[in-house]
């Protein structure tokens, strides 16, 4: 069972957006993002390391992030603090009461 969460604990700012396509007069698609809601959440680092793609060092930041109870989330998703991003990579109700969603995400590099 998970630990119950403070909703006081709920203290950062964030934006969530979903992806949306527009056409790029060539037959294809541009992805970029546009805001859906603001909302308030708990940002918990996880874990981060660094790993080799390509012959170049890339940092891997995990977080889990707390919002209130959200029915509406999709996979490409994801969070924006200022000019952080957090790509939501899975979500759940992490003790089936429908209180709280819990997202695990990964911080994008800039």
């Amino acid at each position: 069972m998970t630990r119950p969460i403070d909703p006081g604990a709920l203290s950062v700012r964030l934006v969530l957006e979903h992806p949306v396509e527009t056409p790029d007069g060539q037959g294809g698609v541009e992805t970029g993002f546009a805001a859906l809601a603001t909302l308030w959440a708990r940002i918990e680092p996880v874990s981060a390391g660094l790993s080799e793609a390509a012959g170049a060092l890339q940092r891997r930041v995990t977080h889990r992030i707390w919002l209130r109870a959200r029915g509406d989330l999709n996979g490409g998703m994801r969070l924006r603090k200022g000019a952080r991003i957090f790509a939501l990579v899975a979500f759940r109700d992490p003790d089936e009461t429908g209180r709280y969603t819990l997202c695990d995400c990964e911080e994008m590099s800039p």
